[in-house]
């Protein structure tokens, strides 16, 4: 499983009349820790996409816990709990700097060739990236 943590600081105009965090601009923090996570294997999503990979979100789920505030430090942490095939799905966690878990969710992207705009397996290249993280331990 490859897992990694990306920190943010809440801006003003991210929250609602209510001083929370407006529950759209999840889906923004999500995407943070999604390429934050892709570089921890070596390469960014504007590499992919110039290697002729799109990602495109195919579903987004999340569930709310408790509200972020303006100022906050916002704790994402990012996984990938299986090795991807068409699809690929990246797990959310949100945390507070009380380590409250703020909420949880998930994003499914498809690989698409841009070359035909059809779905495809991921690329060998990052196969071989992503791979070392889920070996079995012996």
């Amino acid at each position: 499983m490859l897992t990694k943590e990306t920190r943010l600081r809440v801006r003003y105009g991210e929250t609602d009349r209510m001083g929370y965090v407006y529950y759209g601009n999840y889906a923004e923090y999500y995407e943070v820790g999604r390429v934050e996570a892709l570089r921890e294997l070596g390469f960014s999503y504007k590499e992919m996409e110039d290697k002729g990979i799109m990602l495109p979100v195919l579903e987004f789920t999340i569930s709310y816990k408790k509200p972020a505030f303006y100022d906050d430090e916002i704790r994402i942490v990012t996984s990938i709990r299986e090795l991807p095939g068409v699809r690929i799905t990246f797990h959310y966690e949100c945390y507070n700097q009380a380590n409250e878990l703020l909420n949880s969710g998930r994003v499914t992207l498809v690989f698409i060739d841009k070359s035909n705009n059809r779905p495809c397996q991921p690329p060998d290249w990052f196969k071989e990236a992503i791979s070392p993280f889920f070996t079995e331990v012996e």
